[in-house]
């Protein structure tokens, strides 16, 4: 049977939130809320990969197996294959990717993404989107934005609105198919390997979309539609103030006193 692995990359320095995996999100850091999220599921190897020690020592004190990787990585894809080297993982692993500011991705989406890549055989990286809700979402540069295939193979992914709509007067909507996109992966240990070996190219600089790169060398990627909304990720300082809210509401925790 074909292993499956879940990684949550995780790094200290983001530019919008610092120091965003130990900010507090109801009395515990947000990494933890990741951590205990991954428990969930039924994946027997969860790993968190950092460049910090400060994280490492905060998840190693709630009980989690952390990879100390190098800080000179790009992308959470470059980290990942550096810890895919690491455990010596076979070719054929199948890595997921959670990422370490998306405490509520729910679990069906885990187990969607990796079944995705083992089914679709031709695709190197699987991963999710959902429907755009509204006209904001699709000009949102905050928002990355792909369109498939027929097959539901990637054929871009930008921050910018596409597909864009010349004529107006048609009845197809550019929002029909333009999905907005998930950052939940899932990829094989060899592909990850290869991938921290490739250039980065011209688009992955001006999109800031790691994706890009593995496109610009004939990667494909498959993208399906996520069984399961996410919950709100975490990248500025009134993220941080919903996802508590949500994550309070839907328990008995009580907000710590200031």
């Amino acid at each position: 049977m074909q292993k499956t692995v879940l990684v949550i990359p995780s790094r200290f320095g983001s530019t919008r939130l610092v120091g965003k995996p130990l900010r507090l999100i109801a009395g515990k850091p947000m990494i933890q809320h990741v951590y205990e999220r991954a428990l969930e599921s039924n994946f027997k190897t969860i790993i968190i990969a950092t460049e910090d020690e400060r994280i490492k020592s905060c998840c190693v004190g709630f009980g989690a197996t952390v990879c100390m990787t190098a800080k000179t990585h790009e992308t959470g894809s470059d980290r990942l294959a550096e810890v895919v080297t690491r455990y010596n993982w076979s070719n054929d692993t199948v890595v997921v990717n959670l990422q370490g500011d998306e405490p509520l991705t729910p679990i069906d989406n885990l187990y969607q993404v990796a079944d995705n890549l083992v089914k679709n055989t031709d695709a190197s990286i699987s991963t999710l989107a959902t429907p755009l809700l509204s006209h904001q979402e699709y000009i949102d540069p905050n928002v990355v934005k792909v369109v498939r295939d027929q097959h539901g193979m990637a054929l871009y992914f930008s921050r910018a609105a596409i597909p864009l709509q010349r004529d107006h007067d048609t009845k197809v909507t550019a929002d029909y198919f333009g999905l907005r996109h998930i950052g939940i992966y899932a990829y094989r240990a060899a592909y990850l390997k290869a991938f921290a070996t490739m250039e980065s190219c011209e688009l992955e600089q001006l999109e800031k979309l790691e994706q890009l790169r593995a496109m610009w060398h004939g990667s494909r990627i498959h993208v399906d539609i996520a069984k399961q909304i996410p919950g709100h990720g975490v990248d500025t300082e009134a993220d941080l103030k919903a996802v508590e809210k949500i994550i309070l509401a839907s328990s008995s925790v009580t907000p710590p006193t200031v």
